[in-house]
C-alpha cells in the first residue's frame, strides 16, 4: 500500500522527542542503584534455605530441571546454562510445552527449579502435582513466601524485591536481576561444592579462547621429525644456515645424537657476521647459544608465550622430554595457527 491509502510511512523515530541528557542519566544511576540494593538485600536473607538448595542439588541422582515463562523464562534459561557449563548437569524446559508432552522429559531422580516473581505462573503451578507424583523435588525461586509455588516446593528461596527499577514499577527489572543473581549464586555454590576446576571448565568449553587455552598441549601444536631444523654438533656454519632457512623457523637445533646441545638462531648469525668476516669456516657448535629455551611437551601450549615473553625477541621453543632430548620445536606463528595466542 502507498501513503496515499492512509499508510504511515514516516519512522517511529521522526515522532520522537529530544533526549533529555540529564534526566536520563539519572534515570540510568536510579535503576543501577535499585538493582545493586536488590541483589545487597538478597545477601542478607541467604541461609538455611539456601544450603538446602545446593545440598538437594547436589545429591540429584538425575538432572536439574529449570523452568519459568516470560521473563522469569529468560532467566531460566541463563541459569540452566550456566548449571550445565559449571559441572551440574541442567537443561531448560518450558512449561507450557511441559503441558503437552515435555513432562516426560523429567524423571523421579530430577530437581526441578522453577522460577517466578509472583510464584503464582498458571503454567507453572499446574505442573507441581504431576512433579510430585513423578517423585521429582521442587525448588521454588520466587518473590512471595506466601505463594502457591513457594508453599508446593520442597525449597523455597526468597526473591523478592522492594520496587522494580522501571520508572512506571511494571516492568520486570530489578525482579529479574535478583533472580539472575540468585541463580548464579546457586551455580557457583555448587562449583565449588563440586570441587569443580579451571579444567573441567575448559572441557566444557573446548570451542572457546580459554578452552583452548587450557586444552592445549605443546605436544599438540609442536613440530616434529623432519620439519625440525637441526644438525649435528660436528656441522659447520654453512650447514647450519641452509638447514635453518629450509625449515623457516629462524633458527636450527644443535645436537649431539638425539641430546640437544645448543641452538643456533638467525639473531646468532647477525651478531657473528658482525664480528668475524671468516665465520662460515667456523663450526656451529663455536656459536652457537648453549642454554636454549626448552619447554616439556606436556606443557600447556599456553606456557609457551609465557616463556617467549621473558625473553625479549624469542620466537621459538625447543621441546625436549624428560631426558632432555629433541622431541619437537615449536613457533610462535604455530601459536597462532592453533589460536592459543
Amino acid at each position: 500500500m502507498t501513503a496515499d491509502a492512509g499508510v504511515r510511512t514516516k519512522p517511529r523515530s521522526a515522532d520522537a522527542r529530544p533526549v533529555d541528557h540529564a534526566r536520563a542519566l539519572a534515570l540510568a544511576r536510579r535503576v543501577l542503584d535499585t538493582e545493586a540494593s536488590a541483589i545487597a538485600s538478597l545477601a542478607t536473607r541467604l541461609g538455611d534455605d539456601f544450603i538446602a538448595a545446593v545440598e538437594l542439588m547436589l545429591r540429584c541422582r538425575g538432572r536439574v530441571v529449570v523452568s519459568g515463562i516470560g521473563k522469569s523464562g529468560h532467566v531460566a534459561r541463563k541459569l540452566a546454562a550456566t548449571l550445565a557449563s559449571t559441572g551440574t548437569p541442567a537443561f531448560f524446559v518450558h512449561p507450557a510445552e511441559a503441558g503437552h508432552g515435555d513432562l516426560g522429559m523429567i524423571a523421579a531422580d530430577d530437581v526441578v527449579v522453577m522460577l517466578s516473581n509472583s510464584g503464582e505462573t498458571d503454567e507453572l503451578v499446574l505442573l507441581t502435582p504431576h512433579l510430585k507424583r513423578q517423585g521429582a523435588a521442587l525448588i521454588a525461586l520466587t518473590g512471595n513466601e506466601h505463594s502457591s509455588l513457594a508453599q508446593s516446593a520442597d525449597v523455597h528461596l526468597d526473591a523478592a524485591v522492594d520496587t522494580e527499577a522501571c520508572p512506571l514499577g511494571l516492568a520486570p527489572t530489578a525482579s529479574t536481576t535478583a533472580a539472575l543473581a540468585l541463580g548464579d549464586a546457586l551455580a557457583l555454590a555448587l562449583l565449588d561444592a563440586r570441587g569443580f576446576s579451571v579444567e573441567d571448565f575448559a572441557r566444557s568449553h573446548p570451542g572457546g579462547a580459554l578452552g583452548r587455552r587450557l586444552l592445549t598441549r605443546v605436544a599438540d601444536v609442536m613440530r616434529t621429525g623432519p620439519a625440525v631444523p637441526r644438525v649435528d654438533r660436528s656441522a659447520t656454519l654453512a650447514e647450519a644456515i641452509v638447514e635453518m632457512s629450509s625449515k623457516g623457523m629462524g633458527m636450527t637445533i644443535v645436537t649431539d645424537g638425539d641430546a640437544v646441545c645448543g641452538i643456533f638462531t638467525d639473531g646468532d648469525l647477525r651478531r657473528c657476521l658482525g664480528h668475524d668476516t671468516n665465520v662460515m669456516q667456523r663450526g656451529v657448535a663455536d656459536v652457537m647459544t648453549r642454554t636454549p629455551r626448552t619447554i616439556d611437551p606436556s606443557r600447556l601450549a599456553a606456557d609457551c608465550v609465557l616463556l617467549m615473553e621473558t625473553a625479549p625477541k624469542v620466537t621459538q621453543l625447543v621441546v625436549v622430554d624428560d631426558g632432555q632430548r629433541l622431541a619437537g620445536a615449536v613457533h610462535v606463528h604455530d601459536l597462532f595457527r592453533a589460536r592459543v595466542i
